[in-house]
């Protein structure tokens, strides 16, 4: 059985987090429990955990708790639906990914191998944070796992795409950021005016292209 613990957090919200060790595992968890639970409990999925949030006046804790290990009994992530297929243009190195040299240098590839490797596979959409349309994708293999920078940016241009922390993201507006800058797309991947605003979503899966 997959082992869950819940957290309260404060009076109107739980967290719900799968304890497995393999971050894929434990995300596959992750997504399915937030497809079992009814969307009046707002589920809202992350890496390996799931918040729900309810009106402490209409319900009370327990009966939610309830209701989230009953759901948690139905949620299988061998029947988890797949998400969009997404394929992400990206115009790697040079002005528009900064640090593919000095990353590739610091995992023992060269550049075209780091390349080569970002894009030789589609990769989850772990969780949207952050940033609004922010996506963490992977995780990655540990031949392209690197720690964040020691001196985050004070400014990322809107499209980065970035590694760091066994993840690639793609930063949706400008703003600051610690990862490692290997290239840039011109997808937009967050507009208020779209019904979702994020354009991608929990359970995607993103192809990442080399394009010149």
């Amino acid at each position: 059985m997959t082992p869950w613990r819940i957290h309260p957090m404060g009076e109107a919200a739980l967290l719900i987090e799968c304890t497995l060790d393999d971050v894929a595992s434990a995300n596959a968890h992750a997504l399915a429990l937030a497809k079992a639970l009814p969307a009046e409990l707002h589920p809202l999925p992350a890496i390996r955990s799931v918040l729900v949030r309810f009106d402490p006046l209409r319900h009370a804790q327990d009966d939610v708790q309830a209701r989230i290990r009953g759901a948690l009994t139905e949620a299988s992530p061998n029947a988890l639906p797949l998400g969009q297929q997404v394929t992400i243009p990206v115009r790697y190195g040079g002005g528009e990914g900064p640090d593919l040299e000095d990353a590739a240098r610091r995992l023992g590839l060269a550049p075209d191998e780091l390349i080569a490797q970002h894009t030789a596979r589609p990769w989850r959409v772990l969780m949207i944070g952050f940033a609004p349309g922010f996506p963490y994708i992977g995780p990655l293999p540990a031949s392209l796992t690197l720690p964040r920078r020691a001196t985050p940016r004070a400014i990322v241009p809107a499209g980065s795409v970035a590694i760091a922390a066994g993840m690639t993201g793609i930063y949706p507006s400008q703003l600051p950021g610690g990862w490692h800058l290997i290239g840039r797309t011109e997808v937009m991947l967050f507009d208020p005016a779209c019904e979702p605003p994020a354009f991608l979503q929990p359970g995607d899966y993103v192809q990442f292209v080399a394009i010149t």
